[in-house]
């Protein structure tokens, strides 16, 4: 227990410190103490409740659920975006500003990064700033020719990333998806292929979207998949997928006939780049991203609201 005195002298010294704006040196020459004198007596302020300190802004629940997000799936970084009863559109906009933002301030020492391919990225790239990086690299991680969406693809995300960077960016002259496992084998010995798969698998840093492919899936609406596929994958424990490779519950790869069509990087060479940035809007994602999140192939999430929320419902 305080005695009385010394609860008068914590209040005020807290009442110059917070509410007068002093400093804790003006406040120590004041009452004759030294400094650490004052710093403890404030310590033991918030200790017995004279001080309680409430942050007044909206941001205060996402960083709060940033810091869980962090904690319970031992992520390197989570940026969460407030939604406020916004739109769809809204909400993925939001989510991509917030993806370029983070890449941006975390990409300095970065000389090679791999982007994968989907609307989210693509509005993520849209965002981003033009800066004069020169010394970076962008890959693509997977194939990406057709006539459909070519702005979504994964060769037209890295020519526009490395436009606004001023760097480079190679490109993988091959479907996404060839039309059989034949003809993926085949691709996959053409050198050229096979050095652009090799450097994109050991870059610094790999952007990612991710997937539900039952529901608003872009992989149906560009044709990649139809309905017999869909069943396919459900039968098999399909919940997600990250640059057209799918994973079930537990985040373990699914080997499918899909899987031995596919241009690009495994999910385990995913797992093996040091900084996997996942971006991804929309609570219909979330059971897809938790099992990414169990397959450790992502360390960075930059995600809604909302699918922050769930994530954290489902774990406990």
């Amino acid at each position: 227990m305080l005695s009385w005195e010394e609860r008068r002298s914590l209040v005020k010294i807290a009442n110059l410190y917070y509410n007068d704006g002093w400093t804790q040196e003006q406040i120590a020459k004041k009452l004759g103490v030294s400094r650490p004198v004052i710093s403890k007596s404030l310590q033991k302020a918030r200790e017995h409740k004279i001080i309680e300190i409430f942050i007044k802004d909206e941001t205060v629940h996402t960083v709060n659920l940033e810091k869980k997000l962090e904690e319970h799936f031992g992520l390197e970084d989570a940026v969460v975006v407030p939604i406020s009863g916004q739109t769809p559109d809204v909400v993925k906009l939001s989510v991509a500003q917030a993806g370029a933002y983070y890449l941006s301030k975390n990409i300095k020492k970065a000389k090679k990064m791999g982007i994968s391919w989907g609307t989210t990225l693509e509005a993520l790239v849209q965002e981003y700033p033009y800066e004069m990086k020169k010394n970076i690299t962008i890959f693509p991680l997977e194939g990406g020719l057709g006539r459909k969406k070519v702005e979504i693809h994964s060769n037209q995300l890295a020519y526009e990333l490395a436009k606004r960077l001023g760097g480079t960016c190679s490109y993988l002259y091959a479907p996404a998806m060839a039309e059989s496992s034949e003809l993926r084998e085949r691709l996959m010995k053409m050198d050229d292929i096979n050095a652009v798969l090799q450097e994109a698998a050991t870059v610094d840093i790999a952007l990612v979207g991710l997937s539900n492919p039952y529901v608003q899936s872009t992989l149906e609406d560009i044709g990649y998949l139809n309905q017999n596929d869909l069943e396919q994958l459900r039968q098999l424990g399909v919940v997600g997928d990250m640059g057209f490779r799918f994973f079930d519950l537990n985040g373990n790869p699914v080997n499918s006939s899909f899987n031995k069509k596919v241009i690009g990087i495994s999910l385990e060479q995913l797992r093996n780049i040091k900084k996997v940035i996942g971006v991804v809007s929309g609570a219909h994602k979330a059971e897809s991203v938790l099992a990414a999140l169990k397959g450790n192939y992502i360390n960075v999430l930059v995600l809604d609201e909302q699918i922050a929320t769930e994530l954290l419902y489902a774990s406990e």
